[in-house]
């Protein structure tokens, strides 16, 4: 039988992606006052952006519930005996844990296992297509799993802000809090370290926080997966696309749109890149 591959919403897989490797995409849920909305089902991201330019009150984000997991296993557990769940990092968020205590509460019988990517974005989604790509092609579950933890070590992303407002009201700006509150950190710069945010930079314009992350890009020796993601601003896609097609073919570069469970923590100005490869 072959290993089914589950995730949650922030991984920010592209839905042709999802549908083409049979991905199962778990929500996580935002929160404006007493509405709840499951992530990229209930709200899209323009509607997620439409909503925050207007609410009076700011949104928060929640971790799926357990019977959202296991709805999902006990439905693949009618086509195979075994899931891997990626989900993103468990600093960032309960949403592994909830993944996990899941397990016990299923109804069939199948062997579940649930990996915490240490990810989020599309350096979390790299690390799912790889998994669901060797599990179609009928990899063994061993076989998955090493190609898992393997990856693991080889994505890495960077993500250039506005404001860093809505990551330090939301809890999860981590070592980041450095930035904050410096009049130099108009378009700041962060990454993920060890599950965790990370500060990396602080440029000065727009274009430089751009430039930053295109050369981020362009210092890894090898490319496999390439992910550009925005949260509005689509022009600048371009401009970071049209410059790494020296380094990478640009139709096969993803172009992402990050969830509605991201933009509460990050705003409307994200710009990120994702890298699967080695430097």
């Amino acid at each position: 039988m072959r290993v089914r591959i589950v995730t949650d919403s922030v991984s920010d897989l592209p839905p042709d992606v999802v549908k083409e490797l049979g991905i199962m995409i778990v929500p996580l849920g935002v929160r404006f006052g007493i509405e709840v909305y499951r992530d990229g089902i209930d709200l899209t991201t323009d509607q997620f952006y439409e909503k925050l330019k207007h609410s009076k009150t700011l949104p928060a984000s929640s971790v799926p519930s357990p019977q959202a997991f296991v709805e999902t296993y006990d439905r693949l557990a009618e086509e195979t005996d075994k899931i891997i769940v990626i989900t993103l990092t468990s600093k960032l968020s309960g949403t592994y844990q909830v993944a996990l205590q899941s397990i016990g509460l299923m109804k069939r019988k199948c062997h579940v296992e649930v990996i915490d990517s240490q990810w989020a974005i599309m350096a979390q989604g790299f690390i799912v297509i790889t998994a669901a790509r060797a599990a179609q092609a009928g990899a063994s579950f061993d076989e998955v799993m090493n190609i898992i933890h393997r990856n693991i070590l080889r994505v890495d992303m960077r993500a250039a802000f506005d404001t860093l407002e809505y990551l330090e009201r939301g809890g999860r700006i981590g070592k980041a809090q450095s930035l904050i509150g410096s009049i130099l950190s108009v378009n700041p710069i962060i990454g993920i370290r060890d599950g965790e945010v990370c500060p990396f930079e602080r440029e000065h314009s727009r274009a430089k926080a751009i430039e930053h992350l295109c050369n981020f890009a362009k210092s890894f020796s090898n490319i496999e997966g390439l992910a550009v993601e925005y949260a509005v601003n689509r022009d600048e896609v371009e401009r970071v696309i049209e410059q790494l097609a020296s380094k990478f073919p640009k139709e096969h570069i993803y172009c992402s749109r990050t969830s509605p469970v991201i933009g509460t923590h990050t705003g409307p100005g994200l710009l990120a890149v994702s890298v699967l490869g080695d430097r």
